[in-house]
């Protein structure tokens, strides 16, 4: 039997259901929440950082960083401090996504972004990627782990500047880092402990703007979804450009225009 498609209405409640249960651990949620909040990204940094002078000037999200051979990652949140330091935070409810060579891929991508034609590698900023993973991927029971490179001989931190951070939020406790998780994990911005938090999830949930922006917001992560899958499908060569566009629903001239620049890079 054909799977009967879904109505724009019936798309338009699921999406709202989908909304209600959304937790600041769903990614593409916690970015619409900290896209230009400097003051809820500063709140998070500081309580991980453990440092209440720290100052967040600048933030962005879903931030696309390439390297020269073309691979790119996608970074849910890229800020900056009052000192130049960078910080990636990075949500993962799977395992998968949070692995040492994740964050070391995360770490490299951002250091070459940081490199402008002609700067000293010295003046390289310090730099930060925090994974906040709703299981315990390290395993060893700790609220949090801070991950920098060694000097084996002296044991001694080698003190390049790069720093990896992973946060466990399975450990909810009344501790400032243990309430930040309980807030990535309630999906009801009333029980929430941070108002810099809460308020955000709110104007999402329930304020009538800002579920439609939500709304929206997804909608066009679909449709980047679905182009990713076209690249994918151009790249395995199983199927023809017209079967492509059938099967995402992406115009044929779209599948055509993704074909070239593929065809352009190699």
């Amino acid at each position: 039997m054909a799977r009967r498609k879904k109505t724009k209405e019936q798309k338009q409640q699921n999406n709202l259901e989908r909304i209600k249960n959304f937790c600041l651990l769903d990614d593409d949620f916690m970015t619409a929440c900290f896209q230009d909040n400097i003051e809820g990204t500063e709140l998070v940094v500081q309580i991980i950082m453990d440092n209440k002078d720290l100052r967040v000037t600048d933030v962005k999200t879903q931030y696309t960083v390439k390297n020269i051979h073309g691979r790119s990652v996608r970074l849910d949140v890229y800020a900056t401090d009052s000192k130049g330091k960078k910080y990636n935070i990075e949500v993962q409810r799977a395992d998968k996504g949070a692995g040492a060579r994740r964050a070391r891929f995360n770490s490299a991508l951002i250091d070459s972004r940081e490199i402008p034609a002609g700067l000293d590698t010295e003046e390289l900023s310090e730099t930060y990627v925090i994974f906040i993973t709703e299981q315990d991927v390290l395993g060893k029971g700790l609220p949090i782990y801070h991950v920098d490179r060694y000097i084996e001989e002296t044991e001694e931190k080698f003190g390049d500047g790069a720093h990896i951070i992973y946060v466990n939020a399975e450990v909810k406790n009344e501790t400032p880092l243990g309430r930040l998780m309980a807030d990535f994990a309630c999906i009801d911005p009333e029980n929430m402990h941070y108002s810099a938090l809460a308020n955000r999830v709110r104007y999402f949930k329930k304020d009538e703007k800002g579920v439609q922006t939500m709304c929206k917001a997804m909608e066009e992560l679909i449709h980047e979804e679905k182009l990713e899958i076209v690249e994918n499908l151009l790249e395995l060569g199983d199927m023809t450009e017209e079967k492509i566009a059938k099967a995402t629903g992406i115009p044929l001239e779209t599948v055509l225009e993704i074909k070239q620049e593929l065809d352009e890079q190699d």
